[in-house]
């Protein structure tokens, strides 16, 4: 493994510093508070700031389209991580977009993309329904065609939609041939959150994140919102879904995050900092928490889990970072003591409430995309080529 670091190049040093300056101005702490108080992820005003100057098209082209070069991508990525940016709709807006361009028409590409670059258009993911689980696939949600071909009348519901009420658009599968096999029913459309029948109601996550419930009665959606063909939705869906998972290819040059899931990392990263400088002051009396043997080798064996963690690659780091972040939060809470249980911005917070976000944190990292036991269950086919996981009930033994 190579652990050099990059030389950056005058101008790339230059960028560095502007992207740095950039966000140290628009990422304040009234955008960081506002953040925590309403749970989104997300601020629109500088979101819009993003946009105006020409850090989302940058970010979402290649290179040869005019976008950041490899170099700068990575700059941009650690600067925007360094500085907490709220970046959950970014991301789906980013990954939605590459299907809008790949399956939308030239007509759809134009009304959405420009305004993705903008900043004034977001969009979210409407895939898991209130009783579907990790597998999109069994869609309840029906879209029926009109008579005229035209047009689409959809009934149904989401769970998770997370920043539709940011959002203006959402990518949301159907069910278009409730009698095929279930990869062969789908259709995916690009439907406008404010079309009549579409009502979104928020709910609060354990770890104070808003997500929503969209509830579709009776939502007409014009053909020319439809990506790709009829019943070939999985087709347009599977790419976005292995982004979510994390089973892309690594980039040769190793500008790259080691897998999917290190902006939780960081949180993480973050609470084992505080606690291990915690343990290390001295208190009252001259004492330090580190001299007891059991919390150094707790907080040491926590820093090892940590580092192996953000070493993994792939879809294996999916999995090592959502786990170890279930198994040291509370690791670092309890060596930190009943302090360590008060949230952020509470005085006498043993960490400034690190870990106990951390705790909080770590459940929802786990089912994101698709829950731990779904990973597990892809590795152990795709990678181990220990075949389909069996849910049949065991065989009972006659007398």
């Amino acid at each position: 493994m190579d652990f050099s670091r990059v030389e950056l190049s005058d101008d790339d040093q230059a960028f560095r510093d502007e992207v740095r300056s950039f966000l140290d101005t628009h990422v304040t702490e009234e955008v960081r508070r506002r953040d925590r108080e309403t749970g989104d992820n997300f601020d629109e005003g500088l979101h819009l700031k993003f946009g105006a100057a020409g850090y989302l098209e940058a970010e979402w082209k290649s290179d040869a389209e005019g976008g950041f070069s490899r170099v700068r991508r990575r700059i941009w990525e650690l600067e925007k991580r360094r500085a907490r940016v709220p970046w959950v709709t970014w991301g789906t807006t980013a990954m939605v977009a590459r299907s809008v361009a790949k399956f939308g028409t030239p007509e759809l590409r134009d009304e959405v993309l420009p305004k993705v670059f903008s900043g004034e258009v977001r969009l979210c993911l409407g895939y898991t329904e209130p009783e579907g689980g990790s597998d999109v696939a069994t869609c309840k949600t029906r879209a029926v065609r009109e008579a005229d071909g035209a047009s689409w009348v959809i009934n149904g519901s989401k769970m998770f939609t997370t920043g539709a009420h940011n959002c203006q658009y959402v990518f949301l599968i159907t069910n278009t041939a409730p009698d095929a096999p279930k990869h062969k029913s789908l259709t995916m459309f690009l439907v406008r959150l404010d079309s009549p029948g579409i009502e979104i109601q928020g709910i609060r996550t354990v770890d104070g994140d808003r997500t929503n419930i969209v509830y579709y009665s009776e939502v007409r959606v014009d053909d020319r919102y439809r990506l790709g063909d009829v019943n070939a939705g999985w087709t347009v869906l599977r790419e976005p879904l292995n982004v979510e998972h994390g089973a892309v290819t690594a980039a040769p040059d190793g500008l790259q995050d080691t897998s999917i899931m290190m902006h939780q990392a960081g949180f993480l990263s973050e609470a084992v900092d505080r606690a291990a400088a915690r343990v290390t002051g001295v208190e009252p009396g001259g004492r330090r928490l580190i001299d007891d043997g059991s919390v150094a080798y707790r907080l040491g064996r926590s820093v090892a889990r940590l580092e192996v963690a953000l070493s993994a690659p792939g879809i294996f780091g999916r999995v090592a970072i959502a786990q170890t972040m279930r198994d040291i939060s509370p690791d670092l809470m309890d060596i930190l003591g009943a302090a360590a249980a008060l949230p952020f911005g509470t005085d006498g917070a043993a960490d400034d409430g690190s870990a106990e976000y951390a705790y909080r944190f770590a459940p929802l990292v786990g089912i994101y995309g698709g829950t731990l036991e779904v990973f597990r269950n892809m590795i152990a086919q795709y990678v181990l080529g220990l075949g389909k996981p069996n849910y049949s009930p065991p065989l009972q033994k006659t007398s």
